[in-house]
C-alpha cells in the first residue's frame, strides 16, 4: 500500500509540475501587461517597477526564479495587492472557500441521498418523476440563475436571508444551496439507479422471502450496498464544489479563492491567477489520491495496474 500511495504521491508531483508551466507559459505569452492598464507611467518609472517585479529579466529568469519561489514556498508578491504577498491572500481566503465547499458538499449528499431514497422507493408514481424532474432541472439551470432566482426569492421579496457578503451562518444559506443543488441532482439520480439495482439482487429477494421489514431490508441490506457509488464519487465532488465556487463566490460577494480569481484575472495579476490555479490543482490531485486509494483498498488488483 505504501509503494503505491508512494506512486501516486510522485505522478501527482509531475503532474502539478505540468500543470505550473503551462501556467506560467500561458500568461507569458498572454498580449499586454499586467500594468498597461494603469495610467501611463514615466518611462523611469515604468523600468523601477518591471525591475521590483523582475519583468525586465528573459523569460528563462522569470521562469527560473518562479520554480525556486515554488520549492521554497513562496508565490510571489501580488501585483495589484501592494505590500501583499499571494500567501497571505491565499491564507486569507482558501478556508472561506474550504467552508463554502463543506457547507454546500452536506447540502447536496443530504438533498441527494432523501431524494433518491424517496424516488427509488415509489418508483413510477408521480412522486419518482417529480424528483428526477426536479433532478433533470438541478442539473440544467446554471448557477448564476439559480443564486439570482434565490437571492430575488429569499432575500428580496421574503427578506428570509441576505443577499450578500460572508458574515456568520445565515449568510452561507443561500450560496451553500445554489452550489450544492446541482450536485444534490446528480446524487439523487445515482442514489435512485443504485438502489434500484441493489434492490433486483438474489438477497434482496432472500431477505423479503424470510419475512423482513422493508424498514429493515431498505437500511440493513439495499442501502448499505447502493451507497458505494457515492462514497466513490464523494472524493471528486467535494473538489469540484471547492473549486468550483468562481461564480457564486462572486455572485454573493464572498471572500473566497474564486472571487479573487476572477478579479486577478480581470487585472492581470499574473502571480495570484498561477497562485490559486496551482491551489486548485493540489487540491483536485489530493482528491484524485484520496479515491485511488479507497479504490485500492476495495480492490487489491488496482494496485498491482
Amino acid at each position: 500500500m505504501i509503494q503505491f500511495i508512494l506512486k501516486r504521491l510522485l505522478s501527482s508531483l509531475v503532474v502539478l509540475f505540468i500543470v505550473s508551466t503551462l501556467t506560467f507559459f500561458i500568461l507569458y505569452i498572454v498580449p499586454g501587461g499586467p500594468f498597461d492598464q494603469e495610467k501611463k507611467l514615466p518611462p523611469e518609472i515604468q523600468a523601477n517597477v518591471e525591475a521590483k517585479y523582475r519583468l525586465n529579466l528573459p523569460v528563462w529568469q522569470q521562469y527560473y526564479f518562479y520554480l525556486k519561489g515554488l520549492a521554497h514556498g513562496d508565490l510571489g508578491p501580488s501585483y495589484k495587492y501592494p505590500g501583499r504577498s499571494i500567501n497571505e491572500i491565499i491564507a486569507e481566503a482558501f478556508p472561506v472557500s474550504v467552508k463554502l465547499g463543506l457547507v454546500s458538499f452536506g447540502v447536496a449528499v443530504g438533498f441527494g441521498l432523501f431524494f433518491g431514497m424517496l424516488a427509488a422507493v415509489y418508483k413510477d408514481r408521480w412522486i419518482d418523476r417529480l424528483c428526477m424532474l426536479s433532478a433533470s432541472g438541478g442539473l440544467s439551470i446554471p448557477t448564476f440563475v439559480l443564486g439570482s432566482f434565490l437571492i430575488f426569492g429569499f432575500s428580496i421579496q421574503l427578506r428570509w436571508f441576505p443577499p450578500a457578503l460572508w458574515e456568520g451562518w445565515s449568510y452561507m444559506f443561500l450560496p451553500s444551496l445554489t452550489l450544492g443543488l446541482g450536485a444534490a441532482s446528480y446524487i439523487a439520480r445515482l442514489v435512485r439507479s443504485s438502489i434500484l439495482d441493489v434492490s433486483s439482487k438474489e438477497f434482496v429477494r432472500t431477505a423479503r422471502a424470510k419475512g423482513l421489514s422493508e424498514e429493515v431490508i431498505m437500511v440493513k441490506h439495499i442501502l448499505r450496498n447502493a451507497i458505494s457509488p457515492v462514497v466513490t464519487v464523494s472524493g471528486p465532488l467535494l473538489a469540484g464544489l471547492v473549486t468550483g465556487s468562481f461564480i457564486v463566490e462572486y455572485l454573493f460577494s464572498i471572500p473566497g479563492m474564486g472571487r479573487y480569481f476572477i478579479t486577478a484575472a480581470t487585472n492581470r495579476d499574473y502571480p495570484l491567477i498561477m497562485g490559486v490555479t496551482l491551489v486548485y490543482a493540489v487540491i483536485l490531485v489530493a482528491a484524485n489520491i484520496g479515491v485511488d486509494v479507497m479504490y485500492s483498498i476495495i480492490d487489491p488488483r488496482i494496485r498491482s495496474k
